[in-house]
């Protein structure tokens, strides 16, 4: 039986729930979501690669799955976006660069695997920047076409927000997830480094890239991130020890009210007046009470600068072969960022990891105190389309140091586009973040 409601327009959590009654189809949710696709892919072009055929060939065996009486997983026949740096078997993977098209990997990466496990049917591969780093793609934000989106997720967070698919993949190295989602009016999510392997995925910095993801509800990204969570040797920063349960710590009651800290950087400046007048309203409604206004010291402040220093050194380090073998098909965005990490010493990279790992661990004794951090997850709005994204600023410290992050698309812009406002919470307490990103959700919602 056809769902009476269009199907694309589900959260995840409840096509799937639909689906495993029986009362949608998976075959039925693919061709909504691919219809929508036709609609408004050709202006949005959040797609890199979509095979319809693949797709809805998915969704009939997971349709097989369920009528026969098998187990079905937590994604079953639920479409899911993958960001195309990221492997899939029977689906290119060209990385936003010209270097890299028609390149077929011949296996899927770790976290494809683990949304196959799920029974997720894996739609198509989205756009990303140039080696998702610093070069737009061609895609634009649904809200306003003129718009960025965001980078360097920028397929997936658009693919969600004009309800291409409920869910998409997202990689954060500075903050391409955090960002675009905000650029979007979505729920994004980054969990603690190491919760997720990155086997499989182009490697730009083997310190900072993180996996994250875009949803329109925050269970539904809590979900997605339980899916892609697990173990993996092969990855050299996933930990061999238990996981929080995301999703039920995003339902979850928080048994107090919680406590936040507000960090003043000097980078405030590059706010726009409306998002700084916005993020202002949020502190006034939560208090003194609820919020301490904290005056960094100079070595957070300088952390800005050391994951820039880590980023530009490390992706020369994974991918200067590359470049130099192809440097006539390299962005002029990026040349620059490339001739700059060039010069980085061994020495002047020694010690920028020497101050994250200190970083890592100021933050390890400041939650004690604290069960989140509140700052804004852009400058403001979406700039206007170009050549680049817009500025990460708001989210290098947190990336740097792998703390778990969510943005909650609460607040609007002069202009009436989105802005989010990011929680970031305690390392490996993924869990206790999103309760206390609901519970912040729901006291703005009743008091701004």
């Amino acid at each position: 039986m056809r769902h009476k409601d269009p199907a694309n327009g589900l959260s995840a959590v409840k096509a799937a729930d639909e689906i495993k009654g029986g009362r949608l189809s998976s075959v039925d949710l693919v061709k909504a979501c691919l219809e929508r696709i036709t609609q408004s892919d050709e202006t949005l072009k959040a797609w890199a690669f979509i095979d319809p055929e693949n797709a809805l060939a998915q969704a009939a065996e997971m349709d097989r799955i369920r009528q026969s009486g098998r187990a079905v997983g937590a994604l079953h026949g639920v479409p899911v976006g993958i960001k195309d740096i990221v492997d899939t078997r029977d689906m290119p993977t060209a990385r936003g660069t010209p270097i890299f098209e028609g390149r077929q990997p011949e296996a899927d990466a770790a976290i494809v695997d683990r949304l196959r496990e799920a029974g997720a049917v894996i739609m198509g591969k989205t756009a990303t920047t140039e080696f998702a780093f610093v070069h737009a793609a061609e895609t634009r934000n649904p809200h306003n076409p003129e718009r960025t989106p965001g980078g360097s997720s920028s397929g997936s967070v658009a693919a969600v927000a004009a309800f291409h698919v409920p869910l998409a993949i997202g990689t954060q190295t500075n903050g391409s997830v955090i960002r675009p989602a905000s650029f979007c009016g979505l729920y994004g999510f980054k969990p603690t480094r190491g919760m997720i392997s990155r086997h499989g995925i182009l490697q730009t910095s083997k310190s900072l890239d993180q996996v994250g993801g875009f949803a329109r509800t925050l269970e539904d990204v809590a979900l997605l991130n339980d899916v892609m969570s697990g173990y993996d040797p092969r990855d050299p920063s996933s930990f061999a020890r238990p996981r929080p349960a995301m999703r039920e710590g995003a339902l979850a009651d928080a048994p107090v009210e919680p406590t936040f800290a507000w960090f003043d950087m000097p980078y405030h400046d590059r706010l726009d007046p409306d998002c700084q007048e916005a993020m202002d309203a949020v502190l006034e409604t939560l208090g003194p009470r609820r919020v301490e206004r904290i005056q960094p010291v100079p070595a957070l402040v300088n952390l800005v600068a050391v994951q820039a220093t880590i980023h530009q050194y490390e992706i020369c380090q994974h991918l200067d072969t590359v470049f130099a073998a192809n440097w006539d098909q390299i962005s002029a965005t990026l040349k620059p960022v490339i001739e700059s990490g060039r010069k980085i010493t061994a020495a002047q990279y020694e010690d920028a990891i020497g101050v994250m790992t200190s970083a890592e661990e100021y933050f390890t004794a400041f939650f004690v105190d604290f069960d989140g951090v509140i700052a804004p997850s852009a400058t403001g709005e979406a700039p206007m389309f170009g050549p680049a994204t817009g500025d990460p600023v708001f989210c290098s410290m947190w990336t740097l140091v792998g703390l778990p992050t969510v943005t909650l698309p609460l607040l609007a812009g002069a202009t009436g586009l989105p802005i989010g406002v990011q929680i970031i919470g305690p390392a490996e307490r993924d869990d206790r973040l999103l309760r206390t990103a609901g519970w912040f959700e729901n006291m703005l919602k009743t008091e701004l």
